[in-house]
């Protein structure tokens, strides 16, 4: 099983504070228009100052929270993100500014060389058990990358009308090679961190 951050990990603005706790139950659609879905990686290697740390948005997803905050046990989750909706927000580190170019090739290569979309086009998340209280919560669930499923953890809370919180996908989990440059001076880290930040505003019952 994938090695995760620990509850007490979550940086301070996605931890929740059960005072401010205001979502009701409820069946919530989730998507862009709700909130964001982010992608951090980051570099090692030899060559890792000739590189960039990328922040990656998905831009077309959807899913499905079932919340019950009184219930831990009987919420659910489900998302499903389209690989080719994956765009590079912003790139830190690096000798070089990132170019738009350098965007493109990425992003390309994400695609066909990583997740091979092609062939795997979604990358689908389904909550097994959910634990915890508003402030604090995880959800265990089975995470489906270009064909292999393999469990997983995600660390959040709810405050604000929101939820709030992340996972860390370590990639050969998944039969995935990080991407490498310079005959493998410069490659990813194998962890990356998924990122997310969504508005529970559309109940459903």
């Amino acid at each position: 099983m994938p090695t995760m951050s620990s509850g007490a990990d979550i940086p301070r603005p996605f931890r929740g504070n059960a005072h401010q706790m205001d979502v009701e139950a409820g069946t919530y659609a989730l998507g862009p228009r709700s909130g964001r879905l982010l992608v951090l990686t980051g570099r090692a290697g030899l060559g890792a100052k000739a590189g960039h740390d990328l922040t990656i948005e998905v831009t077309r997803w959807r899913g499905e929270a079932v919340v019950r905050p009184d219930d831990p046990a009987s919420c659910r989750v489900t998302a499903e993100a389209e690989v080719a909706s994956m765009r590079v927000r912003e790139g830190t580190g690096g000798v070089k500014p990132l170019t738009d170019s350098d965007r493109v090739e990425i992003e390309k290569n994400m695609r066909e060389k990583v997740l091979k979309a092609d062939r795997h086009p979604l990358v689908t998340f389904r909550s097994t058990r959910v634990e915890g209280d508003p402030d604090a919560f995880h959800i265990e669930g089975d995470l489906t990358i270009a064909g292999v499923t393999r469990p997983v953890t995600v660390y959040g809370a709810l405050a604000e009308g929101r939820a709030r919180g992340r996972a860390t996908v370590v990639q050969s989990q998944w039969g995935i090679r990080p991407y490498t440059a310079f005959f493998g001076a410069l490659k990813l880290r194998d962890e990356v961190e998924v990122i997310f930040d969504v508005r529970l505003g559309e109940g459903r019952g």
